[in-house]
């Protein structure tokens, strides 16, 4: 019998958790998210307190969906970073409760080995979204778009590590699209408001930064905002902040595509559900003979399976962490040994 990881995600708003195989079939994956009142962003004290609140019932959802106990569970992974501290200490002290086996009252309900160590090893959560995208996509070696709340990266595996060839100079764009969607009166997340809300909408001028290889999105979200006040159509700036930021990520990831002299492009991160990036990034792929794949909606956001799978390839690699938290740790900080 293979082994079974049961992974925790507990990064910023959301906690998950996810059971997958080691063949790579997803066998349970459940999560619930903190949502911050209207007009605030996530805080990180309130975050980390719903994640304590929920990780009981996640657990007994996931075993629950996966027809599984914790006799089962042969390797426990948790989210080591990035992240927001308070909510990354949740995570990890469940996780280092599930691996020696020390919840008791859970441990006498559900499980009936004796305590014992589980091993445990800790994740990085960048990677963990460009793992799963690999998994669910079967792409080989791809340039990546990962484009999430805090992080935008465009990175490929280059000698042993996924090396960064551009990146955000200031805010991700998940949170571009979020601090827009606050600052005119939507809830949280706003993606999929702007997302809908932009069809149909005219163009209009936007500052688009691009320097290098990097990118700068706040100053158009300020532009963007400024517009909505003074009254213009909420659907044009829409449509118009859509264009220019996915434009600017476009544009970086294909230069990355010629470097690297690489076919492949993934998008992974929460917005790759994003059906107008996902638009522009194929067509970009097309014009160059490459191919394109966005992770699937479902396993878009963060949660639990990509931490499980990612905990899979760095325990059969024979990797080791501490068990720590990184609240800063970069995609490029960890060694790939699995590839």
């Amino acid at each position: 019998m293979g082994t079974v990881c049961l992974g925790i995600e507990s990064t910023a708003h959301t906690f998950g958790i996810g059971i997958v195989t080691d063949r790579g079939k997803i066998v349970s994956n459940a999560w619930d998210t903190c949502m911050p009142p209207l007009g605030w962003g996530i805080r990180p004290m309130d975050a980390a307190r719903h994640h304590a609140e929920v990780r009981q019932g996640i657990l007994e959802k996931a075993l629950s969906g996966a027809g599984k106990s914790l006799d089962d569970i042969g390797l426990v992974a948790f989210s080591q970073g990035p992240g927001l501290p308070p909510c990354l200490h949740r995570g990890l002290e469940f996780a280092r409760g599930l691996s020696s086996r020390a919840v008791p009252d859970f441990f006498r309900k559900h499980s009936e080995r004796k305590p014992g160590e589980i091993p445990l090893v800790g994740v990085n959560h960048c990677i963990a979204h460009i793992e799963i995208g690999r998994l669910c996509c079967r792409q080989n070696d791809p340039v990546v778009l990962y484009a999430s709340g805090a992080n935008t990266q465009v990175l490929s595996f280059v000698e042993g590590r996924y090396r960064c060839f551009g990146e955000t100079m200031d805010i991700g764009l998940g949170n571009a699209l979020d601090k827009f969607g606050r600052d005119i009166g939507m809830a949280f997340p706003s993606g999929p408001k702007i997302e809908s809300l932009a069809r149909g909408g005219s163009y209009l001028e936007l500052p688009y930064t691009v320097k290098g290889m990097d990118l700068s999105f706040s100053g158009i979200v300020t532009d963007a905002v400024r517009r909505v006040r003074q009254g213009q159509s909420k659907k044009d700036v829409c449509f118009s902040l859509q264009e220019t930021l996915f434009a600017m990520a476009a544009e970086v990831t294909e230069r990355a595509l010629a470097h690297t002299g690489k076919s492949e492009v993934l998008l992974t991160g929460g917005v790759a559900a994003n059906r107008r990036l996902q638009s522009m990034l194929g067509l970009m792929c097309r014009e160059r003979g490459a191919r394109f794949a966005a992770v699937p909606r479902e396993l878009a956001g963060d949660n639990g399976a990509m931490i499980a799978w990612t905990g899979l390839l760095m325990h059969s690699s024979g990797m080791k962490t501490e068990t720590e938290i990184c609240p800063r740790q970069r995609t490029d900080d960890v060694d790939v040994k699995w590839l």
